[in-house]
C-alpha cells in the first residue's frame, strides 16, 4: 500500500472517532505554516532596506511583490517598520501555533474517551459466545495499552502532518524566492522520502507484532497473577516464566529495532541537510550567478525545508510505530460490534406467570453436537425449582438459558409467555440475583461489593440497614463486624483477603441486597461450612412464596424444600417431580443419588 494511501486510511479511522471538528487542527497548522514562510519572506525587502542605494530594477519578482505590499503600507523605506511588522507576523504565528495545541490536547482528550467509553460499552453488548472464545488478557491488552497507544499515534500523526504542511510552506516560499534553487531543493526531498518508504514499511510491520505479543504476553501475565497461590505453591512458576520471558524477548526485541530505526532516521537529519545546502548554494552562485540577497532567504527556507522533510519522515515513522495499535484497535472495535448480543425489543415487568423452556435444544459447536436436548421444564413464578445431576449433566448451561446469557439452537424459552428473542434483555436481567460457581467479589469495600457502588453507607442510613440486613441474611455480618475495618475493610482483588466461605456468604448477600424476582443458585453453599449453610439455607427458604428460585446443586440436602426437582443426565431431562416423589420412586436416578449420600 502507498503511503498516501496509507495516510487516507488512517485519516478515516481517526475521523471515525472524532468527526469532522478535525480537520480545524489542519487548517490552524496550515495557517501557522503560512504566518512563519510569510515571516521568513519579508527578509528580503528588510535586507533591501539595509542597502539604502539598492536598485529597485535588480529586484526579482518575488521580492517586488513584498516590495509592492510594503509600500503600499508605508514602510517600505523603513527598517524599524519592516522589523515590527516581521515582529507582528510571528507575534500571530506564535498565537495561531497555541491555538493549534491547545485544540490539538482538545481532541486528544475527546479520542481517549471515546475509545475507552465506546469499546467498554462494546465489550459490555458483546455475545457471551464470542466472550468464552477469548482470553482475559487480550481483552485488558486492548482496551489499556493498545487504546493509549491509539491515543498516543494521533499525536504522532498530527505531528507527520505539521512536518509535511511546514515543508510544503518552506519549499513554496524557498520557490517564491528562488525557483531554481527550490526545485532542486524538492527533488532532492522527495528522493529521500522515497528511499525511506521501505524503512516505513519495515517499522509498521514491527508495529504490527509488537502489537499482537503485548497481547500474548498480557494474557500469561493475567492467568499467572490470577493463579498466583496454586503456581507459586507448587512449584509451577518456572514453567510459567519460560513461557513469559520468550513472550517479553520477543516484545523487547521489537521494540528495540523500532528504536533503531527511529535513531537512524535522526542521525541523518543534520548531515543530509548540511552536505546538500552546501551543494545547491555552489551550484545556484559558480552556475547560474543569482543574486545573494535571494540565495540568502532561500538557504534559510531550504534548511528548514529539509529539516522538516526528515521531520516528516520521523513523524510517519513515529506514526507507524503506533500503527498497529490503530489496526488492533479498529479491527476490535469491528468484530465485537460484529458479535454483539441479539436484543428484543419487548420489556418484561416483575415476573408474575413464571418461565417456561419449551422442546430447547443448545450446542456449543453444532459439530460437537447438543449439550442441551429436548428439554421441557416449567418454572411458575414464586416457586422454588431445583436442578440435580451429575457434573457435566447441563445445569450451569440451562442456568444461562435462563438468563439468556445463551439462547436456544432450537425450541423457545418464554419469560411470562414472551419469547426469547423478543424480550428486552436489559429489563429481563434487572430481576436476577445470581450465585454462580465461581465467586465474584471486587477489589473494594465490604459495603460496595454488597450494595454495588450504590452509596456511602456512612451518609445514607437507609442503605446501610438494607446492606447489613442482606450481610445478616447471608450469615455473613458477624465475620464482617470482625474484619479490621468493619463494612470499610477492602477484601482484595477477587477478596484474596477473605476465605473461600466468606467470599462465598458476600457474593449471597449482594444478591439478597439486590431483591431480585429470580434468584439463581449455582453450588451457591458449596463452600460454606455446616453451619453457615444452615443459615443461608435458612434464608432461601424463607424467600419461599415471595421470589423464584432456582437451585443447582450436588448437596441434595439443600433442595428438600423445592417446590419441583429436575434430574439432568447428558443433556437431558430424565426425571421430575417433588423431593419425596423422586426419592421414592424405585430404579431412580435421583433415589441412587440420594443414598449414596446417606440422606
Amino acid at each position: 500500500m502507498s503511503t498516501f494511501a496509507d495516510l487516507l486510511k488512517y485519516l478515516k479511522i481517526y475521523r471515525r472517532y472524532l468527526g469532522r471538528r478535525m480537520y480545524l487542527i489542519f487548517g490552524l497548522t496550515v495557517a501557522t505554516a503560512v504566518a512563519q514562510v510569510f515571516g521568513i519572506t519579508l527578509l528580503l525587502p528588510l535586507l533591501r532596506a539595509s542597502q539604502s542605494g539598492g536598485d529597485p530594477e535588480d529586484m526579482g519578482w518575488a521580492e517586488q511583490i513584498l516590495h509592492d505590499l510594503l509600500t503600499w503600507m508605508g514602510i517600505a523605506d523603513s527598517m524599524v517598520a519592516i522589523l515590527a511588522f516581521i515582529a507582528v507576523t510571528f507575534v500571530a504565528k506564535g498565537a495561531l501555533q497555541f491555538a493549534k495545541g491547545g485544540y490539538q490536547g482538545y481532541l486528544q482528550a475527546q479520542l481517549l474517551r471515546e475509545l475507552k467509553t465506546k469499546l467498554f460499552d462494546a465489550y459490555s453488548g458483546m455475545d457471551y459466545r464470542y466472550y468464552i472464545r477469548q482470553n482475559a488478557g487480550h481483552f485488558i491488552n486492548v482496551i489499556n495499552q493498545q487504546v493509549n497507544r491509539f491515543f498516543a499515534s494521533f499525536n504522532n500523526f498530527i505531528g507527520f502532518t505539521t512536518q509535511a504542511v511546514n515543508t510544503a510552506g518552506y519549499f513554496a516560499g524557498a520557490f517564491f524566492v528562488a525557483w531554481r534553487f527550490a526545485l532542486m531543493a524538492m527533488g532532492v526531498g522527495a528522493v529521500i522520502l522515497f528511499l525511506f518508504k521501505y524503512l516505513n514499511a519495515y517499522v509498521r510491520r514491527l508495529s504490527r507484532k509488537r502489537s499482537e505479543e503485548m497481547s500474548t504476553l498480557n494474557k500469561l501475565l493475567v492467568q499467572s497473577l490470577q493463579a498466583f497461590k496454586y503456581v507459586v505453591s507448587t512449584g509451577q512458576t518456572k514453567h510459567l516464566r519460560e513461557g513469559v520471558v520468550d513472550s517479553v524477548n520477543r516484545l523487547t526485541s521489537y521494540i528495540f529495532r523500532q528504536r533503531a530505526a527511529g535513531a537512524f532516521t535522526s542521525a541523518l537529519k543534520e548531515p543530509v541537510s548540511v552536505l546538500l545546502i552546501v551543494s545547491l548554494i555552489a551550484i545556484q552562485v559558480a552556475v547560474f550567478n543569482d543574486p545573494i540577497a535571494p540565495i540568502f532567504v532561500a538557504l534559510l527556507l531550504f534548511h528548514r525545508g529539509m529539516q522538516a522533510v526528515i521531520s516528516v519522515q520521523s513523524g510517519w515513522q513515529s506514526t507507524m510505530d503506533r500503527i498497529g495499535s490503530v489496526e488492533m484497535v479498529d479491527d476490535e472495535f469491528e468484530t465485537v460490534l460484529a458479535n454483539q448480543e441479539a436484543n428484543g425489543r419487548q420489556p418484561v415487568g416483575d415476573l408474575h406467570d413464571g418461565i417456561e423452556l419449551r422442546n430447547v435444544h443448545y450446542a456449543y459447536n453444532e459439530e460437537d453436537g447438543d449439550v442441551l436436548s429436548d428439554i421441557n421444564i416449567s418454572i411458575p413464578a414464586n416457586t422454588t425449582v431445583a436442578l440435580v445431576g451429575e457434573s457435566g449433566a447441563g445445569k450451569s448451561t440451562l442456568v444461562d438459558l435462563l438468563t439468556l446469557m445463551l439462547k436456544p439452537r432450537t425450541g423457545a424459552v418464554e419469560i411470562d409467555g414472551v419469547p426469547h428473542d423478543e424480550v428486552d434483555l436489559a429489563a429481563w436481567r434487572d430481576q436476577i440475583g445470581y450465585v454462580s460457581q465461581e465467586t465474584v467479589v471486587f477489589d473494594d469495600t465490604v459495603a460496595n461489593n454488597i450494595s454495588l457502588w450504590q452509596g456511602e453507607i456512612e451518609e445514607d442510613p437507609e442503605l446501610r440497614e438494607r446492606v447489613i440486613h442482606a450481610a445478616e441474611r447471608a450469615h455473613a455480618d458477624h465475620f464482617i463486624r470482625d474484619l479490621p475495618n468493619g463494612y470499610h475493610t477492602v477484601v482484595g482483588d477477587r477478596g484474596v483477603r477473605l476465605s473461600g466461605g466468606q467470599r462465598q456468604r458476600l457474593f449471597v448477600a449482594r444478591e439478597l441486597f439486590k431483591q431480585p424476582n429470580l434468584l439463581l443458585l449455582d453450588e451457591a453453599t458449596s463452600d460454606l461450612d455446616t453451619a453457615s449453610e444452615q443459615h443461608i439455607q435458612d434464608s432461601i427458604d424463607a424467600l419461599k412464596g415471595e421470589t423464584t428460585v432456582v437451585i443447582i446443586a450436588h448437596r441434595l440436602s439443600t433442595v428438600k424444600n423445592a417446590d419441583q426437582v429436575y434430574v439432568l443426565d447428558e443433556g437431558r431431562v430424565i426425571e421430575a417431580g417433588t423431593y419425596e416423589e423422586l426419592r421414592m420412586r424405585e430404579d431412580g436416578q435421583f433415589r441412587e443419588m440420594v443414598d449414596m449420600q446417606s440422606l
